[in-house]
């Protein structure tokens, strides 16, 4: 009984790392939407067996960032126009909600975490544009994750996740400097106490994150997905001996 279970946990873990890794190769927009994810491509690269890969993708499709078709063929997400300005809608509603449980109730250590997080938004303006959207995205599950509403984590973190790859296929390039003040000012009115202005800056902030949306999809790079998700699939260690390139993304991506 007691193997049984260590190997549903580690079964468990692979899965995770997976999603984890998948997740944040298309908020980088390394994957794009409508690219191919293999279940023996992605049991290669983690090292892992076709049935945990599935398993993964099968988690991803209930997130909404990934496609079961038919034959078990799984793709990235092409949602339309609509289904993005949707998206853009009911996260504008849960995350009113997120800082009208903030406002005026975070502590000092709390506020000091947004702020080193903007910071670290700031830092990476100069870097690698898909560095920025990430954490920009960030940012908003960490408000989340503040509230320790299990609920609302789980719901504001998959939108932002739909969100930010919506924002591959309908974004315009747009500079993080606009989003990178919005979230200063947001701190802010969390941090007086201001319910209605934190709330109101939350809906303008993402509604003006949405109407940077055009319906103008980007061309595929056709690159394979061993080489795509060689960084993601890196352990810490190796990243630290070389850092991985990724490629490049419009930093209008910033929440």
């Amino acid at each position: 009984m007691a193997r049984d279970a260590d190997q549903g946990r580690a079964g468990s873990d692979k899965v995770g790392t997976i999603c984890r890794a998948l997740r944040r190769a298309i908020i980088e927009q390394a994957l794009e939407p409508g690219a191919k994810l293999p279940e023996d491509a992605l049991g290669e690269r983690f090292g892992v067996s076709r049935t945990i890969a599935r398993h993964a993708l099968g988690q991803l499709a209930a997130e909404g960032l990934v496609e079961l078709r038919r034959n078990r063929i799984a793709v990235v997400a092409t949602p339309s126009w609509q289904e993005a300005r949707d998206a853009f809608d009911i996260r504008i509603e849960l995350e009113r909600l997120v800082v009208r449980q903030l406002a005026g109730r975070l502590s000092r250590t709390q506020i000091a975490a947004l702020g080193a997080h903007v910071d670290a938004e700031e830092a990476a303006r100069n870097g690698p544009d898909a560095v920025s959207i990430r954490l920009a995205t960030e940012f908003h599950i960490l408000l989340a994750t503040m509230t320790e509403s299990p609920i609302l984590i789980r719901y504001v973190s998959e939108i932002a996740y739909r969100c930010c790859l919506t924002l591959s296929l309908f974004s315009r390039p747009h500079s993080s400097e606009c989003a990178i003040n919005e979230h200063r000012l947001l701190i802010e009115a969390l941090a007086g106490g201001d319910v209605d202005a934190a709330m109101a800056l939350m809906h303008d902030h993402l509604d003006s994150v949405a109407g940077r949306a055009l319906v103008a999809q980007a061309k595929p790079r056709g690159r394979d997905i061993m080489d795509i998700l060689a960084p993601y699939a890196a352990t810490p260690a190796q990243t630290r001996r070389k850092p991985a390139t990724l490629p490049s993304a419009r930093r209008d991506a910033a929440e």
